[in-house]
């Protein structure tokens, strides 16, 4: 059982997460196609139906976990999805496709795939999956509502500030060094 607290904190990031990665789908479709299509997971001709339903999945799944009735479903598909898109970037980085955009830039960037990324989205479907679970009776105050919001804005600075650390300014460092990350 989990305090009300953190799981309300874990449903909310989580909606923020998919609710985003649904715009910057939406908003750069064609783009976002190509990259399903590059990764060579899928046969060429469900690539097109497929990059209409991850963004739709994607927002119906940001909903869902804003609502108390689908709260827990909608966590555990979320905790799903993010472990398939961990296995294409995990597969793809086995075979040594390292310069695949990852397709999770919310800017119009390119970011090739990296390790990082497996092991964020594992993490993230662990914390999703934990938010699942039963949380206790207790009834929500003031000060939870200030914890819960003061906590989200802190997830999603960290969250940027990681992303912007491992996505960016790792790499340029490595590429100083000669290296690779």
């Amino acid at each position: 059982m989990i305090d009300p607290d953190v799981g309300m904190l874990i449903s909310l990031s989580g909606a923020l997460l998919f609710a985003t990665a649904s715009w910057h789908k939406w908003r750069a479709h064609a783009q976002f196609e190509a990259v399903l299509r590059s990764y060579l997971l899928l046969p060429g001709f469900a690539v097109a139906g497929v990059s209409w339903v991850v963004p739709a999945a994607e927002l119906a799944l940001a909903v869902g976990l804003l609502l108390a009735p689908t709260r827990a479903a909608s966590a555990l598909a979320g905790a799903a999805l993010l472990l398939v898109y961990a296995t294409a970037i995990a597969v793809n980085l086995v075979r040594r496709r390292i310069d695949l955009d990852c397709g999770c830039a919310m800017r119009h960037e390119r970011r090739p795939i990296a390790r990082w990324m497996v092991a964020r989205n594992l993490l993230l479907a662990a914390l999703l999956a934990a938010s699942a679970l039963s949380w206790s009776e207790r009834p929500l105050g003031a000060v939870d509502a200030l914890t819960v919001v003061g906590g989200l804005a802190i997830a999603a600075l960290l969250y940027g500030a990681i992303d912007q650390l491992l996505g960016q300014v790792v790499p340029r460092i490595a590429l100083l060094r000669g290296g690779r990350t």
